[in-house]
């Protein structure tokens, strides 16, 4: 399977959750974003990486990278290989002198080591598919037509909400949270799109 490079484009905090973050992930030189939704611990770590903080003390991550350094391991690449009932795996493709290993590893804690690596982050097209949002070309003007909800029509948060809008109605509200960099909010949508698409 073709391997597609990502890039961590965001980190959004959902208002409506407790404690809960979305990591957004970007195609590279593409429309499409995967966001995953990770918890305070992990957004917090992957933050400090992305601002180049330095803590006064190591942190989890910063402690693996520094016990892969004084062994020579070195961290080439994170795949994020499989997507099982809304969870992402991933793995870590690490090599020490002639050997080549791929450990398993949750998502959020790859993608923080990734960070403190600056090696590559893929994915495999049928994550994409499934799991991704296509955003709109962002050269190309999009206009609502009359009668379209607004997301101030429906209020933004419930599952009951999504399920009384329809299928169009659900792709329009979609794009307006992603214009809003509301992350947590599309990944509600984008779960029920795809429940729809796959009855």
């Amino acid at each position: 399977m073709r391997k597609i490079e990502l890039e961590i484009v965001a980190l959004s905090h959902s208002i409506t959750q407790t404690h809960s973050y979305a990591v957004v992930l970007g195609e590279v030189n593409g429309l499409r974003r995967l966001p995953i939704v990770i918890g305070g611990f992990e957004a917090q770590a992957i933050a400090v990486a992305l601002e180049k903080m330095q803590p006064s003390r190591p942190l989890t991550h910063d402690l693996m990278k520094n016990f892969m350094n004084a062994f020579n391991i070195e961290l080439h690449e994170v795949v994020i290989s499989n997507l099982q009932e809304g969870i992402f795996y991933s793995k870590l493709v690490c090599s020490n002198n002639d050997d080549t290993i791929e450990i398993d590893s949750r998502t959020s804690d790859a993608l923080a080591l990734a960070v403190r690596f600056g090696c590559p982050i893929y994915t495999y097209e049928n994550i994409l598919n499934s799991a991704g949002i296509l955003l709109d070309d962002p050269g190309k003007k999009t206009t609502k037509a009359a009668g379209t909800p607004s997301i101030s029509e429906h209020e933004k948060g419930t599952e009951d909400d999504l399920k009384a809008l329809n299928l169009e109605e659900l792709n329009t509200l979609l794009q307006e949270v992603l214009e809003q960099e509301d992350y947590i909010r599309a990944i509600a949508i984008r779960d029920e799109i795809n429940s729809r698409k796959s009855k």
